[in-house]
């Protein structure tokens, strides 16, 4: 008779292990290569990621923008001054709360906005060119379940 095991055996702790390393490895690669490129715009990762979320969705409210990014609204205004001051967005009044500024790319932010999504694409291509759509959408649903299970342990007492 089998005995159940509440843990899993030493030899798939040893699997896991080298998967996480690979993950570990892969975010290095992935963060390293990102520092770069945004470095080379004169851009910080926040930074980035406030124009990238107003070129996919469009003007948005410095509220919208600092529950999007999960920070402070003083550190928005920050994000946005130093973008402003760039020549990379602009601020404007909301049409439809007096109390609100809309945050929107400037020509020279939608350019460097849409510089980004091109060196996505081109990585994407550089990585997956050599694999079918399948193979792909199979990488891309246990990386949907990992990305998953560590926000879920991330909120977790």
């Amino acid at each position: 008779m089998k005995q159940r095991h509440d843990h899993p055996s030493s030899q798939d702790r040893g699997h896991a292990d080298t998967a996480v390393e690979r993950l570990f490895e892969l975010a290095v690669l992935l963060a390293d290569g990102m520092e770069r490129g945004l470095a080379e715009r004169g851009l910080s990762r926040a930074r980035a990621e406030l124009m990238w979320r107003i070129g996919r969705q469009g003007p948005l409210s410095q509220r919208q923008l600092s529950q999007a990014l999960a920070c402070t609204p003083r550190n928005v205004t920050g994000l946005v001054d130093a973008l402003e001051a760039g020549g990379l967005v602009v601020r404007r009044p909301h049409p439809d709360d007096r109390r609100a500024t809309l945050v929107s790319l400037t020509a020279r932010g939608g350019r460097a906005a849409r510089a980004m999504q091109a060196d996505y694409s081109k990585l994407g291509e550089s990585l997956f060119s050599d694999r079918d759509e399948s193979e792909v959408d199979r990488f891309v649903g246990e990386l949907d379940r990992i990305i998953s299970r560590l926000r879920s342990q991330a909120v977790e007492p």
